[in-house]
Parts: structure tokens; C-alpha cells; sequence
């Protein structure tokens, strides 16, 4: 997988890195973070390649989303080790980039974050009112260049500290996501399941609930279901006798003669195909995202086996008269289309799921994300 190819990659990286460290700082009360930051990379890639638990564990559902954590919460710490180390000149060039992360995962009223802030107004970062460069001498960039060294060194400690709470923000950023996306493909496979176990129910016991229905008119009535329609009868339960040819029969026996046990196969499909479209044209409402959770299509995916129920429940409550006026529908094509209709209109339960997976990306607030807007005071 990607994640796992980006993480050996950035192992190796802060490996070289590492080592340039220790090749500049040669201080022996160092060795402790130097063996320190060998094991977080070590532990990355035992991560990324999977390795074997110890001791060994059969079940093993949903791994990959804590493997990915355990690969990302190691590079961090290992980062912040290199940064308790570095030389001051290499803290300086990384403090816009990890300005950038601290604002990302940490709120504006955290006091690490104002305090990050603080240390990086002092030594002259994200003041755009500072002379240039060239109307100074030598002497004088030399001695500020100094003074921001010796700031780097007298706040190290804060540093890293912000930098490690805005790493662990982003890591309980991803934890909540992954939950959120987990408990969307235990619905899918819920609702799915929900909608395998009606069709067979459909097919073994097609008179336990049949979706037909019985149009009346001029006395006679005729027996409509998903697949099929019975001829012409006189309902017995309202006493009629035979004329011009029209038997008299029972409806619950001219039901079970006319259902058939595909009926509710056809009517999920067709709930299914109707999701199925409105998943389509979500599609172009999804900005994406470069989180490797799979959320979105999840989201997707949870709409189908929704579609094929809503399309059963839908019909189960046409057929109770629940909807006053539409209790009779007159031929198989009709159930039909309403089975399309209740199918495409799952879109107004998922669609407050999509709301809240995107609110949930959101969250994650990577520099491609887009971040809530906050109202003005």
C-alpha cells in the first residue's frame, strides 16, 4: 500500500538525518536519544512491513489502520528526538514547517501553541516587517543570527514539546477517523446482511411477506405483485356471487397463487440499481481526501445495501396503507417504479452520514483540507 512505501521512505529519511545529527553533535548525553530514534525508525518499519505479532495473534480484524498509527506515531517521536539534538541551524530552517504543523492540530487558545508563536516571532520568523537583508552589515546579521541560535537553544524544550502535542492532535485527528469509518463499513455490512436475509427470505417463504397488491373496481378485484398478476375475481370476503364469468375467490388464496419467490429479489435489485445512481451523482460532491482510510468509499458503499431495504420497507408500508391513496397500485410495473423511488430516496437518511464524514475529514485538518470557517468575533 502506499502509506506503507511512504513510511519506509521516511524512515530512511529521518535515518540519513540522524546520522548527519550525530556527525555534527558528537555529545555523549545524546547517545540515549541517538539509540532512542533507532528503535521509533525500527519500529516504523516493522510497521509498514508487517511483521508478525509477538506473541501471535489469529484475529487480526482491521490491522491496517493501527499499523498505520503505530508507523506514524514512531516517525514523530523520532522526529522529535532528532529536533532535541540538531544543531540550532537546522531548528531555525524547520521552524516555518512546524509553525505550519503546530497551527494545523493545535486550536488558537492551546498555551503550547501561543507559546511556539511566541519563540517564533522572537527569532524573526512571520514578521514581514523586518529590514532586508542588505541594508544591514555583516557584523550586525551575524550577531542576530547568533541571538536567534542562542533562542533556539534556550527554548528547545518548548519547541519540541509543541511539536510532539501537535503530532499527537493529528494522530487522535486520524484515530477518530478511522473509527468513524469503521463504524460505517459494520453498517454496510449490517444493512447488506439485513438485505440478503430478506431476499432469502423472499425466497424460501414468498407467501410470509408478499408485496402484492389488490386494486379494486366495479366489485371485481385483481391480484398485482412484483413479477406477476392474477386474473379477474370476486373477493369472497365481501360476499359476492359469480357473474359474467368472474369466479369467486378468497384473496390471501389468489395471493399465495400469484406471489413468486423472486419478488423481493427483484424489488432489492431494483432498490440496489436506484442507489446505485444516487451513489453516481454523490460522487461529484466529494472533494476527495489524502487520508488513506477509505472513508468516502465506504460512505459509498454503505448506500447500496440501504437502497435494496429502503426499497423493501418502503413497498412493506405502501401495502399497509400507510400512505393514504397509494394502497392499490394497478399493475407490476408500478411497484416497480415505486421500489426505484424508495431506493434512490435512501440518499435522505446516508445523506446526513455524508455530512458527517465530510465533517470528519475536515477535522483532520492536512494542508490539503479544507479547514471550517470560523465566524468573526
Amino acid at each position: 500500500m502506499a502509506w506503507r512505501e511512504g513510511t519506509l521512505t521516511r524512515a530512511k529519511e529521518l535515518e540519513a538525518l540522524a546520522a548527519w545529527v550525530r556527525s555534527k553533535n558528537s555529545c555523549k548525553h545524546d547517545e540515549i536519544l541517538e539509540t532512542a530514534i533507532g528503535r521509533h525508525l525500527q519500529a516504523a518499519r516493522d510497521a509498514a512491513t508487517v511483521k508478525p505479532l509477538n506473541p501471535r495473534r489469529r484475529l487480526r480484524i482491521f490491522r491496517n489502520g493501527p499499523l498505520m498509527e503505530r508507523a506514524s506515531s514512531n516517525l514523530d517521536a523520532a522526529e522529535a528526538h532528532i529536533l532535541n539534538v540538531a544543531p540550532a541551524d537546522y531548528v531555525l530552517g524547520q521552524l516555518p514547517c512546524l509553525l505550519r504543523h503546530v497551527q494545523c492540530h493545535l486550536p488558537a487558545a492551546d498555551p503550547g501553541r501561543q507559546e511556539f508563536e511566541r519563540i517564533v516571532r522572537s527569532v524573526g520568523i512571520s514578521r514581514p516587517d523586518r529590514p532586508a537583508a542588505r541594508t544591514r552589515t555583516k557584523q550586525e546579521r551575524e550577531d542576530e543570527l547568533q541571538d536567534r541560535r542562542q533562542t533556539v537553544d534556550d527554548e528547545r524544550g518548548k519547541i519540541v514539546t509543541a511539536v510532539r502535542a501537535a503530532s499527537s492532535a493529528a494522530l487522535r485527528e486520524h484515530v477518530r477517523l478511522r473509527s468513524f469509518r469503521n463504524v460505517v463499513v459494520v453498517t454496510a455490512v449490517l444493512m447488506a446482511l439485513l438485505a440478503i436475509g430478506v431476499a432469502l427470505t423472499g425466497f424460501f417463504r414468498p407467501t410470509l411477506i408478499p408485496l402484492c397488491f389488490a386494486p379494486e373496481e366495479s366489485g371485481t378485484a385483481t391480484v398485482v405483485c412484483p413479477t406477476g398478476q392474477s386474473d379477474r375475481f370476486i373477493p369472497s370476503q365481501e360476499g359476492g356471487q359469480p357473474r359474467d364469468g368472474v369466479p369467486v375467490k378468497d384473496i390471501d388464496d389468489m395471493v399465495a397463487a400469484t406471489v413468486e419467490p423472486q419478488d423481493l429479489i427483484v424489488v432489492e435489485l431494483i432498490g440496489l440499481a436506484a442507489a446505485a445512481i444516487a451513489t453516481a451523482a454523490a460522487i461529484r460532491r466529494i472533494r476527495g481526501s489524502s487520508e488513506r482510510y477509505g472513508l468516502p468509499v465506504a460512505l459509498a458503499a454503505l448506500k447500496l445495501p440501504t437502497g435494496a431495504v429502503t426499497a423493501f420497507l418502503g413497498l412493506l408500508l405502501m401495502r399497509g396503507q400507510f400512505v393514504p391513496g397509494l394502497s392499490a397500485l394497478d399493475t407490476s410495473a408500478q411497484i416497480l417504479a415505486w421500489a426505484l423511488v424508495f431506493g434512490y430516496a435512501q440518499q435522505l437518511f446516508t445523506r446526513l452520514v455524508d455530512q458527517q464524514g465530510q465533517t470528519v475529514l475536515d477535522s483532520v485538518r492536512a494542508p490539503d483540507a479544507t479547514r471550517p470557517a470560523t465566524s468573526a468575533a
